[in-house]
């Protein structure tokens, strides 16, 4: 396959773009800030979303998507991420739905895929137990009893925890903490009995929440995939996430870039323009290459995905993306405010905006020290 868009995928580019611009911009996500909307998205507009077939994108048609492939779901996420869109597009299609999608029993996903497809449900993955990403570092307890399961424990940074309607929840039924054998992933109804979940406002006004979880029941129905080898499934959602967000911030990155160097271009000081400084031109051109770079090995490992590359293919093209970026994505918001000047550094102007998302999106599912180490390490190194 050509690492390269097709028409369809073109078309389908443009459309987002034509879409987030009109009915998603930033703007969007101001009002939804300033008025601390309780669900931190606009229902309507993620409707329209779902009209559009965006949250049906990569699923088997059997099961009510139009597995159009994950460069598809990826040139949209691209653009949802130039206006920062708002929408559960993220937890519920990139993360949850895939988890199902490569884990879940037929039964699992007749009843869900269908429903993450035409919108009637909201997903969230509770995996985070600190403030570093470690995904075998669980001690939640997952308990067998007559009637199933029993859940204790805490999650924290779980986007969309607050909005979703079920909850994958990664357990501990054996082993000890840091262990990759002994998880197991259940699939939880949110307004089940003892699951308290707590809201945060993020610096970059995305969803999130942290989740309580005191001696939930579940039954064995709930059960994701075989118990003990949660991981199984949770490797390569998450690599296939990891790809995802990192669509998501190159776009974001592209729209961060394209309006520091309009500004270079207007704004005037000493009778000229200051993109015509030479400093200046020499750092725009740093920027360049760097979201240059990014956009290859974003659409590679897209690619990838469509290919249906081996799992060690796929990982190692997850942390390339997510470090390259991560470090991306970094270092032009930055860039961004800085060439803005004091100005930049006002609410007043979006920019910031990138800035703030960049940090969090940094430490989604991994920061650049972890997948620098992770790629090394899948190396052989």
């Amino acid at each position: 396959m050509p690492m390269i868009l097709t028409e369809d995928q073109n078309i389908l580019k443009d459309t987002a773009k034509e879409f987030c611009g009109e009915k998603a911009p930033i703007s969007q996500l101001r009002k939804l800030r300033d008025d601390e909307s309780p669900t931190g998205f606009d229902e309507e507009t993620w409707k329209a979303m779902v009209e559009l077939g965006w949250a049906a994108i990569p699923f088997p048609e059997n099961y009510g998507g139009l597995d159009f492939g994950y460069k598809g779901l990826g040139v949209v996420t691209e653009e949802t991420g130039r206006t920062l869109a708002a929408s559960p597009l993220f937890s519920t299609v990139w993360v949850c739905g895939t988890a199902i999608d490569l884990g879940g029993s037929d039964e699992q996903k007749s009843e869900l895929l269908p429903k993450i497809a035409n919108g009637e449900i909201l997903m969230a993955l509770a995996l985070e137990e600190s403030h570093k990403h470690s995904p075998y570092g669980v001690s939640l307890r997952a308990s067998g009893d007559a009637d199933g399961y029993s859940l204790s424990g805490k999650k924290t940074f779980v986007l969309d925890g607050h909005v979703a309607n079920k909850l994958i929840v990664v357990a501990r039924t054996s082993g000890e903490v840091g262990d990759r054998d002994g998880l197991t992933l259940f699939v939880v109804d949110r307004e089940t009995d003892g699951i308290v979940v707590t809201r945060t406002f993020m610096v970059d006004s995305r969803n999130a929440a942290n989740i309580e979880f005191e001696s939930v029941s579940v039954g064995g129905d709930c059960v994701l995939g075989e118990v003990g080898c949660g991981a199984d499934v949770l490797d390569p959602t998450l690599d296939i996430a990891r790809i995802g967000i990192s669509a998501e911030m190159l776009g974001s990155a592209q729209e961060c870039f394209d309006r520091t160097i309009q500004y270079l271009k207007e704004r005037v000081q000493f009778g000229v323009p200051i993109g015509s400084f030479q400093a200046l031109k020499h750092r725009a051109a740093n920027m360049f290459c760097e979201v240059e770079l990014s956009k290859s090995v974003v659409l590679e490992a897209l690619t990838a995905l469509d290919e249906k590359r081996e799992a060690s293919d796929v990982a190692v093209l997850a942390s390339l993306a997510k470090s390259k970026v991560g470090e991306m994505f970094h270092t032009v918001s930055r860039e961004g405010i800085q060439m803005h000047g004091g100005i930049g550094m006002t609410d007043e102007f979006d920019i910031g905006f990138f800035l703030k998302r960049s940090a969090v999106t940094e430490q989604t599912f991994g920061d650049v020290n972890f997948h620098r180490n992770r790629y090394g390490e899948l190396q052989g190194y």
